[in-house]
């Protein structure tokens, strides 16, 4: 009994070593080589922070691209989905409402082709992309509210868009808070 005591703590100050100081210099270490990834990626514009690449925001006016919904209301600090499953009646009557919602301030619209990601919260509620798919849907509402041809929005959003990763894996998708900043500086 004795001798498993002694392995019992030895594996338990090993375990601590390695993960409790090891591994978290090793990852401290890795973020230093590079910097502009292991802090946030600002997004930056006019010279100031104006919120974080991987870091959704939101935004509901209509003169602006529209993201996902979120949870817990785009706080960092708390992420998290809402943990309701598609069942509940609870969870459904928001998504009715966040696409009757969507319907109301895009007329041009068709229930149907609305994208899922656009009604439905992500699981981490700061998700701060939108495939081009949900962009390209909002155009008409964007070029009527800011009298820009649906044309050059979506040269834009082209522009934008982000390809899959090494051309095979993920969606193509659109960094919300880096198109609505162009936006802003072409009207």
């Amino acid at each position: 009994m004795l001798k498993n005591i002694k392995q019992s703590l030895i594996l338990s100050g090993m375990t601590i070593i390695l993960f409790g100081i090891i591994y978290p210099l090793f990852i401290f270490a890795a973020g230093q080589l590079m910097p502009e990834k292991s802090e946030g990626s600002p997004v930056i514009s006019e010279g100031r922070v104006v919120g974080f690449e991987n870091i959704g925001q939101s935004f509901t006016e209509d003169k602006y691209f529209n993201g996902r919904p979120s949870a817990v209301g785009y706080n960092a600090a708390s992420t998290g989905g809402s943990n309701k499953g598609n069942s509940n009646p609870e969870y459904l009557e928001e998504v009715k409402t966040r696409i009757d919602t969507f319907l109301v301030h895009n007329p041009d619209v068709n229930k149907k082709d609305i994208p899922s990601e656009l009604v439905t919260a992500s699981g981490s509620g700061i998700d701060p992309n939108i495939t081009t798919d949900a962009a390209l849907i909002q155009i008409s509402r964007i070029a009527k509210v800011r009298n820009l041809s649906e044309v050059r929005l979506e040269e834009l959003i082209r522009e934008y868009t982000e390809g899959k990763y090494l051309g095979l894996l993920g969606i193509e998708k659109v960094n919300l808070l880096k198109l609505n900043i162009a936006l802003d500086k072409i009207n």
